[in-house]
């Protein structure tokens, strides 16, 4: 394919300080160097909670191009370092008009949701397939309601109708979530996605699942000369990433949200591994975060044929790809923006 999958560096330990020695990043522990990482392995760095950065390596990183985030200790995204705007000028120029543009803007939308739909089926007709999961009505009322949005997205919509089916199909997904899960179901309860802050052990995960799959996405566009900001389906709103959370949509099923129910059905996570904040909210303990984040790293490397290029790709790649096709479809390379539909 046209880019060799890179590494994310995910910092966790409390009071570590990341510099720079020649073209080497350095984590550093109390005055103990623990890791020493060549600056071209990396494509990111997300480091969380108090975790100091040096301004010698936040320029290196915005100069090279890896992306470089801060977040709060349980994951809750911060900001965000970048350097000069980089791609072509032709390119964000078009992806402004057309994201200006109501009837473009809806087009590309409209793929994207129908992606997005049609992956949230496949993740519930997998759980119907498999042996560990009882049978449920729940599932196949599911399978059957979005497989009806589908047919209703068949024709062309303007974005309030299609944020409207968005919206329906993501409710009826979520109301059979939990079914999915086999593994301390008692603890691993769900009944409906919430967030800031997430208020049970699943939207707990899923948040912060999320969080890493943002940045990854942000990356890509921006390593294709996109802007995060400008997008299609979302609304504009300051500091909003709102191009990022489009792609996302039709990614979330694949990377995300089967990544969870992976790491409760197998039990690789359990219950214990959770703190309850003053606020009421539910949030990962060290040990937990480290596991999802080592789990999410290993499940960027599984293989998978892209439908649209026809090539077997890892899936920590998708994003870039996603990227690219957008991009090429803003120039007028391809007639559409061909989404990512799991198969």
């Amino acid at each position: 394919m046209m880019r060799k999958l890179l590494n994310t560096l995910f910092v966790t330990t409390q009071g570590a300080y990341l510099s720079k020695k020649d073209e080497t990043v350095l984590v550093r522990v109390e005055d103990e160097t623990k890791l020493r990482l060549p600056i071209h392995t990396l494509e990111g760095i997300v480091c969380f909670g108090q975790v100091s950065c040096s301004p010698f390596l936040t320029g290196f990183c915005c100069e090279r191009g890896v992306g470089l985030s801060f977040c709060t200790e349980h994951g809750k995204f911060l900001a965000r370092a970048t350097g000069r705007v980089s791609g072509n000028i032709l390119l964000r120029k078009s992806q402004y008009r057309t994201s200006e543009d109501q009837y473009a803007s809806a087009g590309i939308a409209q793929n994207i949701i129908v992606a997005k739909i049609a992956n949230c089926r496949q993740v519930v007709q997998r759980g119907l397939r498999e042996d560990h999961i009882p049978a449920n009505d729940n599932l196949s009322n599911t399978a059957q309601m979005l497989n009806r949005i589908l047919e209703e997205l068949r024709s062309p919509l303007d974005l309030d109708c299609l944020r409207g089916k968005e919206g329906e199909a993501a409710r009826c997904y979520f109301s059979s979530f939990g079914a999915l899960i086999t593994a301390e179901r008692d603890s691993f309860h769900f009944n409906g996605r919430n967030r800031r802050p997430p208020l049970d052990r699943v939207n707990a995960l899923l948040s912060f699942v999320y969080t890493l799959l943002c940045h990854d996405v942000v990356s890509a566009l921006e390593s294709v000369g996109l802007d995060p900001q400008a997008g299609f389906l979302h609304r504009d709103r300051p500091g909003r990433p709102s191009l990022a959370l489009d792609i996302m949509e039709e990614l979330r099923p694949v990377l995300a949200d089967r990544l969870v129910l992976t790491l409760i059905n197998r039990r690789q996570i359990n219950s214990a591994g959770f703190l309850i904040t003053e606020s009421g909210g539910v949030v990962m303990d060290d040990e937990t975060r480290k596991t999802v984040i080592v789990s999410y790293q290993q499940r960027k490397q599984d293989e998978i044929t892209h439908p649209f290029i026809e090539e077997k790709i890892p899936l920590g790649l998708i994003p870039y790809t996603q990227a690219l096709l957008l991009a090429r479809h803003l120039r007028g390379d391809i007639g559409g923006y061909p989404p990512f539909r799991w198969r």
